[in-house]
């Protein structure tokens, strides 16, 4: 199957989600990834603010907040299909801009270096144990994984690991995946 087939038939399942079903499997995702030694040690997180039915990552951010961490979010530029990452710090800070996502403002946000990043939390639709991903389609995340050597994990709902998906030249794989059942551990970490 496809990259774009895959895409539809998972986001298909996820939408078919009640909101207390969604919830109740974001809290238990997110609350594995807060006892990973990996997220505790971090002093700067990276995270797209998530849309439904995506892991809500907004119940994270208040988490990070609340230990004084650092969270860094991506500022799209569709021209160049590239972004970079803003710390904000309320949010107040954000503005719905580039594919109804929340962005931060950058005139009220300060621009982070990559490697100043100890964690990224990569989004997707798809993942395979092995770490790859289909993204939402507008490779932003594969040209910034390209330049970025810090730690990577991803946070899915069981739904969205599959048995395979194509792998593209390109495509760099994530550390490891959360869901509400565990973590898999990826080969990206030996590499």
């Amino acid at each position: 199957m496809d990259k774009v087939m895959q895409r539809k038939k998972v986001l298909a399942m996820l939408n078919q989600m009640t909101l207390e079903e969604y919830r109740k499997k974001s809290e238990t995702v997110i609350s594995r990834l807060l006892e990973d030694p990996v997220f505790v040690e971090a002093d700067t997180i990276g995270m797209t603010l998530s849309a439904f039915p995506e892991v809500d990552t907004f119940r994270l951010l208040e988490i990070c907040w609340a230990a004084g961490k650092k969270v860094a979010t991506p500022k799209c530029h569709p021209a160049s299909r590239g972004m970079d990452f803003r710390v904000i710090e309320h949010k107040d800070q954000l503005e719905v801009v580039y594919m109804k996502l929340q962005e931060p403002i950058v005139s009220t946000t300060t621009y982070i270096k990559p490697n100043a990043i100890d964690l990224l939390i990569v989004p997707g639709v798809v993942f395979s144990k092995q770490g790859f991903r289909i993204g939402f389609g507008g490779g932003y995340y594969d040209r910034f994984l390209a330049n970025y050597t810090g730690a990577t994990r991803s946070l899915a709902f069981d739904r969205q690991i599959a048995e395979s998906i194509p792998v593209e030249s390109h495509d760099l794989p994530v550390q490891g995946i959360y869901t509400e059942s565990g973590f898999i551990l990826t080969k990206a970490v030996d590499e």
